[in-house]
C-alpha cells in the first residue's frame, strides 16, 4: 500500500557529501516515524538515523556529527544529509517508514559508496 521511493545514493570520495532522500506515497501525519538503515556486504542491516513525529532524532555513534535526518512534511519526504563521508560508511541505504497504524515499510535501497 505505501511506496518508498529513494534516490540520492551513489559514488563518493573520501570526505564527500550525498543526501539521501526518501519520498513516502502516505501522508507524514499517518507516519509515526521514519529512519533511514544501512547494510554493507557481510553485515547486519543498522540503524543510522531516525525522526520521530515529534521532531526528535537519534543516530548511530558512528555518523553523530557526521549525518543529519530531516523531513519535509509538505512532500512527505525524509532526507539524510551525509557530510564527511568514510569508506566505512559504502552500504546499501533503505529507508524505513513506520505508521501510527504499526505498520512498517521499508525502500529499495539506494548504493552509498565511498572511496578511499
Amino acid at each position: 500500500q505505501v511506496q518508498l521511493v529513494e534516490s540520492g545514493g551513489g559514488l563518493v570520495q573520501s570526505g564527500g557529501s550525498l543526501r539521501l532522500s526518501c519520498a513516502a506515497s502516505v501522508s507524514i501525519f499517518r507516519i509515526n516515524a521514519m529512519g533511514w538503515h544501512r547494510q554493507a556486504p557481510g553485515k547486519q542491516r543498522e540503524l543510522v538515523a531516525g525522526i520521530t513525529r515529534s521532531g526528535s532524532t537519534n543516530y548511530a555513534d558512528s555518523v553523530k556529527g557526521r549525518f543529519t535526518i530531516s523531513r519535509d512534511n509538505a512532500k512527505n519526504k525524509v532526507y539524510l544529509q551525509m557530510n564527511s563521508l568514510k569508506p566505512e560508511d559504502t552500504a546499501v541505504y533503505y529507508c524505513r517508514v513506520d505508521l501510527l497504524s504499526g505498520a512498517t515499510y521499508w525502500g529499495q535501497g539506494t548504493q552509498v559508496t565511498v572511496s578511499s
